[in-house]
């Protein structure tokens, strides 16, 4: 069930990426030149969405996919032209409409159902294989992360890779000086968490009891820093 919390971080995660940096979003997950720091960001998202690739077969015929909280779809198109029919979710209208116009038009054996709505309710869109949240869960609450990931599992049959914003001394610094940006450059609140502590709200989420953690990696790279974290289903 959602909560208050979730309802309202959801709120200025949609407004952020839907209107107040659409152009800078837009313009980061493209191959337009970008300030140093934005080129940092770019590069460590690259490395991260090759990562969650990674984890997945490289032959996807006949697979179904859930990318929750799509973006542009970067990650999507990757997993189609694999084989894989993806579907791709994000809170954004304008952010799906940028992905539709640049999935390639052929996508060989895969394909890829890009979609307008809340990753905690995307899992009524399967079953699925695999899920994979790229980046999406690292505003909420851990609480209502966990959540979250307790709802793919219901409608997962494989695994589910996500990431999340490990608490560390560095990226403690990233955000301190985050905050020296203009406002509407801000993105949401991250809420950085101990893997420890993850790992232990984890443990207590009913809906993943045959759930175990799978690999883990960390991506830093200049104001990029996340964790990829996998869970396997038993």
């Amino acid at each position: 069930m959602q909560t208050a919390s979730y309802r309202e971080q959801r709120s200025r995660v949609e407004t952020y990426f839907d209107r107040t940096a659409v152009q800078a979003w837009t313009r980061l997950t493209s191959d337009a030149p970008v300030g140093r720091i934005r080129a940092t960001v770019r590069a460590g998202r690259d490395r991260m969405r090759s990562t969650l690739l990674d984890w997945l077969p490289a032959d996807l015929r006949g697979a179904r996919v859930l990318d929750a909280g799509c973006g542009t779809g970067a990650f999507a198109v990757d997993a189609a032209r694999r084989g894989a029919h993806v579907v791709a979710v994000d809170l954004s209208p304008t952010l799906v409409t940028l992905a539709r116009e640049r999935s390639p038009a052929d996508l060989g054996a895969g394909r890829v159902e890009f979609l307008v709505g809340d990753m905690y309710e995307a899992a009524a869109f399967g079953p699925f294989d695999y899920v994979v949240a790229m980046d999406s869960l690292i505003h909420y609450r851990l609480e209502d992360a966990v959540r979250v990931l307790g709802a793919f599992a219901g409608s997962c049959a494989g695994s589910i890779a996500f990431t999340f914003a490990p608490r560390t001394n560095a990226l403690a610094a990233m955000h301190a000086i985050g905050r020296l940006f203009p406002r509407g450059d801000r993105a949401p609140a991250i809420e950085p968490v101990k893997p420890a502590t993850l790992h232990a709200a984890l443990g207590r989420e009913p809906a993943l009891a045959r759930w175990a953690p799978g690999r883990t990696t960390h991506v830093a790279s200049g104001f990029y820093q996340s964790q990829a974290l996998e869970l396997v289903g038993g």
